[in-house]
């Protein structure tokens, strides 16, 4: 069993999480709607991840919708006094699978209300509201709105802390102007770097950064580099895109999915796995050479 020490730990929600920790996303069906083809292996993975040590589950009642939030209750309640979960708002699933934008503040109380009928729980650790101004990537737009209303739902002790998703830097400096900002959950990975002076600017703030998508998440990545490295290294190209990200900076926290038993032990490995110094300069440089992805 993979040992996650080695990856350390920062500041989340006024808790202290490990670094590797596990994102619910791939338990839902296929298009993260509907249930999964085997609630069995959804519930093993959980145990295994909480077992294994990890510490900080991200989720949402929008996968599914519902399914995610439910498979952690029933995989994982009474949950660990130290585990923390963090789920978004800020979005709802069409009948078509599509998402849709719910950024009213009924529809952001509901949703709050929705994870914590779902998780069982009385009040939510961490709350990310997600921009959905461009599905695709942040894009600029006001969240004063829903912010106050989720600002309103934390002083009702209904959520502890508040982060932000698919925002831009001007987006959390407002953002904070109306709520503490303790985490900020955007895409980011070896090649896909745009947040690059962001994550650095967050660590000097002592703000988390919880990158999504290490391998190019629905476009998937595609990198000669990135696979020759893993193939030098016995590794897997997942392993190594953690692996850097790790090092990246160490305000990052990872939330790898998956619905696979073996796979979570290979995520959770890459905590163990050390880049050499070619190693780390040829990803390093991948991001001036890989083609941009929608």
């Amino acid at each position: 069993m993979p040992t996650l020490d080695q990856a350390g730990t920062f500041p989340l929600g006024g808790r202290t999480v490990k670094r590797l920790g596990y994102g619910a996303m791939q338990l839902a069906g296929p298009g993260v709607f509907g249930p999964p083809k085997d609630r069995k292996a959804a519930l093993a993975v959980l145990r295994e991840a909480v077992a294994s040590g990890v510490n900080h589950i991200d989720t949402s009642d929008y996968y599914g919708p519902h399914v995610t939030n439910q498979i952690i209750r029933e995989a994982l309640h009474p949950y660990p006094g130290d585990l923390v979960i963090v789920t978004k708002i800020g979005a709802r699933r069409g009948a078509d699978k599509s998402w849709i934008p719910a950024f009213s503040a009924e529809e952001l109380t509901k949703a709050v209300h929705d994870n914590l009928r779902n998780l069982g729980i009385d009040a939510i650790d961490v709350v990310n509201l997600r921009a959905m101004f461009d599905t695709h990537g942040p894009a600029e737009g006001s969240l004063e709105a829903p912010l106050t209303v989720l600002a309103d739902l934390q002083r009702q002790g209904l959520v502890r802390h508040i982060g932000l998703s698919n925002v831009t830097a001007k987006q959390i400096a407002d953002g904070r102007k109306i709520a503490k900002i303790v985490c900020v959950q955007n895409m980011y990975n070896v090649a896909q770097r745009n947040d690059d002076k962001l994550i650095d600017d967050l660590a000097k703030a002592g703000t988390a950064y919880v990158p999504f998508f290490p391998l190019g998440g629905f476009t998937p990545l595609q990198s000669s580099t990135l696979n020759d490295v893993a193939k030098k290294l016995g590794a897997t190209p997942m392993q190594v895109a953690l692996a850097w990200l790790l090092r990246r900076s160490p305000n990052i926290l990872l939330i790898p999915g998956t619905s696979s038993v073996a796979h979570l032990r290979e995520n959770l490995a890459a905590g163990e796995l050390t880049l050499p110094d070619d190693a780390i300069k040829a990803l390093d440089d991948v991001a001036s050479t890989a083609a941009p992805v929608h």
